[in-house]
């Protein structure tokens, strides 16, 4: 096994990154640093694209778990340490993952440079178990980054604090099951957040703008020292936005593979917690004030990584419409795709991902830079809302009349956003009643958006 941390490299811990240049990339205009500002791009954006890639793909596993939680007669652990030497994706191509997510109505992206397994997808200098060592040796965060940068597309880094790989991280001679939380109690901890934060400013400095850290801490997060690493990423890029898997508190929470019941406010913690302890949360509606900003990350079936095996798809209409009902509580929609070990990503996403944005060519309206809508919890029906207008997204299409209660604003007309259909509504006091057609003019969602005085 290859050291995680080469002697011969810990001169850098003194010299700095002299190789690599921010000043080689494009600027998109990120430097602002009040959270209003920083925040802007991301509230208006809505739905970005998750991507978990690596050696594991050959396997069709996931991620790091095999190592952490084996199961019987699955991949040993050495297996899944040799992975990477017969890794070469040669037909990544970083731009048509770029226009899969323009197709799809995606707005930023979130790529894995290092999972819980410790393997870089970057050329880190600080480790050989990396993405240069592999029959493909090229840099995928570098390749990735310049794609995006110079097609506009905001690109954010998944980086995993737990390291299977790196001896400072646990005991490495004992398997990965017996201590994959870490152990911090060791006098080699010290050196392994050292090796970590000199990897976030590898990630901060070589790659051009970063729009978001994302960091995946698993158990005991505060081990990190994550006030200190957040430190670190403002200082080197302020605007750059952390989620809060850290130990501390960032811009943003991250249910995972559950959307909370009810619009998260600030002071009740999302991340860890289930769908079935979401429904506990408050009904009402938060002032902006109140409102904890927020982003649930799903999968398209069961896994984060490919997996040949795993056929169980959400259909397109089950992802727009949990798209709406992210968007009608304020959150953001990361969703995922696991690359085949080619570097392609399977024809199944590729077609619920273009359905997605088919939806969105015409109802994107109702979804991008609006919060949550000043209705909540109506069978059959969800609301999003800009300064201009409330957008209705109608799950149960029953004319000839669709009746929403809890409009305080005056409505000086009502259209369909499919076709642009206007309609005609009476509006009385806290209600409007809207004249809606026999037939929905979308199978999945469709949305009627109400011009406000």
């Amino acid at each position: 096994m290859m050291s995680a941390y080469p002697h011969d490299r810990r001169i850098f811990l003194k010299s700095g990154l002299a190789a690599c240049c921010l000043s080689a990339f494009p600027s998109f205009g990120w430097a602002s640093t009040s959270e209003n500002e920083r925040t802007a791009w991301y509230r208006k954006a809505k739905f970005g694209m998750f991507i978990h890639w690596g050696p594991y793909s050959q396997a069709s596993i996931e991620a790091s778990w095999p190592i952490m939680r084996p199961k019987p007669g699955g991949i040993t652990e050495a297996e899944y340490r040799n992975l990477y030497k017969t890794f070469n994706p040669t037909k990544f191509d970083p731009q048509s993952w770029i226009d899969l997510a323009r197709q799809t109505g995606q707005k930023y992206m979130v790529f894995t440079t290092k999972h819980h397994d410790g393997f870089c997808m970057f050329d880190s200098s600080y480790t050989d178990y990396k993405i240069m060592n592999t029959p493909y040796g090229k840099d995928i965060v570098a390749q990735l980054s310049r794609a995006c940068h110079a097609d506009g597309m905001p690109i954010g880094f998944y980086y995993s604090p737990p390291d299977m790989h790196h001896p400072d991280f646990r005991d490495t001679s004992k398997p990965a099951s017996d201590n994959w939380n870490g152990q911090p109690e060791r006098p080699e901890w010290p050196g392994y957040l050292a090796y970590m934060q000199l990897q976030l400013r590898e990630l901060l400095t070589c790659y051009g703008p970063v729009a978001l850290i994302w960091f995946d801490g698993l158990n005991h997060q505060e081990k990190y020292d994550g006030a200190r690493v957040l430190r670190l990423i403002h200082k080197m890029q302020p605007a750059t936005l952390t989620n809060d898997r850290i130990g501390v508190d960032g811009d943003y929470e991250t249910p995972e593979q559950f959307i909370p019941t009810a619009i998260p406010t600030k002071g009740v913690k999302l991340s860890g917690i289930d769908a079935s302890v979401s429904r506990k949360l408050s009904t009402a509606v938060p002032s902006p004030e109140d409102f904890r900003l927020w982003e649930t990350c799903m999968t398209i079936n069961n896994t984060w990584a490919y997996n040949k095996s795993d056929h169980n798809y959400k259909s397109s209409r089950t992802l727009i419409r949990g798209l709406v009902e992210v968007a009608s509580r304020g959150g953001n929609f990361l969703l995922n795709v696991g690359p085949q070990p080619d570097g392609q990503i399977q024809t199944e996403f590729q077609e619920r991902l273009k359905a997605i944005g088919a939806w969105l060519t015409l109802n994107g309206d109702s979804i991008y830079e609006t919060t949550y809508g000043p209705v909540q919890n109506v069978e059959g029906l969800r609301t999003t809302a800009n300064d201009k207008s409330i957008f209705i997204h109608v799950f149960d299409w029953k004319p000839p009349v669709c009746t929403l209660k809890g409009v305080d604003e005056r409505v000086i007309s009502a259209r369909l956003l499919a076709n642009g259909m206007l309609l005609k509504f009476r509006q009385t006091e806290n209600q409007i009643d809207i004249n809606i057609p026999p037939t929905a003019p979308d199978a999945d969602v469709s949305v009627i958006a109400l011009n406000l005085f």
